[in-house]
């Protein structure tokens, strides 16, 4: 098994990349989606529309879970607050890794839970903080689990819905300054977000 990941300042084009791999034959069980919700943009009603039918809170870690009809990745999907990111939409199996290490991190036992999620999917550590980072400011994450036969496919399907070179991003933030994810540090307001997407667009 290996893990593929793609990341998308857009939230539609990474949806339409999770309909693509699904099209192509990805089980929606091998796909994830994380999303920032800091601007609230991803809220109940809209998740509703994408299928899904009712809300049930998830006791001790922070999850509106939306269970609902259909089939999909995205009649899954549910919300969550990550440290230092703040509220996120997120569905599939990473979403299960990151909630028991949010609990960790909070103990202390983790440095940072989504950071450490992506390590243990087998994202080098440095991607994994470029990655946590692109999430504060407002992108969306899709990692997929599929065999080796399968890696071009799935390749080939995120770049064509427009995945961001993370070795580019990443060197971009550094440029500006930045060094490292920050669990502990303060989550993007909806208008910080806002002038993040338009400055990358």
């Amino acid at each position: 098994m290996i893990y593929i990941t793609g990341l998308f300042d857009n939230h539609d084009e990474a949806v339409d990349a999770v309909r693509a791999l699904e099209e192509a034959g990805v089980s929606a069980e091998n796909i994830s989606l994380i999303s920032n919700n800091a601007d609230g943009r991803y809220a109940e009603d809209a998740l509703h529309e994408e299928g899904s039918a009712a809300t049930g809170a998830k006791t001790g870690a922070g999850v509106g879970a939306v269970a609902g009809g259909g089939a999909g990745l995205l009649t899954g999907l549910g919300l969550l607050s990550i440290p230092g990111v703040g509220p996120v939409v997120a569905g599939g199996w990473l979403t299960a890794t990151l909630v028991g290490l949010i609990g960790g991190a909070a103990a202390g036992g983790v440095t940072g839970g989504l950071v450490g999620a992506l390590v243990e999917s087998g994202v080098p550590e440095a991607e994994a903080h470029a990655y946590s980072e692109a999430i504060r400011r407002g992108s969306t994450l899709v990692t997929v689990r599929c065999d080796e036969t399968e890696r071009e496919k799935v390749e080939a399907i995120l770049e064509d819905w427009g995945r961001v070179n993370i070795a580019q991003r990443r060197d971009a933030y550094v440029e500006e300054g930045w060094e490292n994810f920050n669990a502990t540090g303060t989550p993007y307001t909806a208008a910080e977000i806002e002038r993040e997407r338009l400055r990358r667009r």
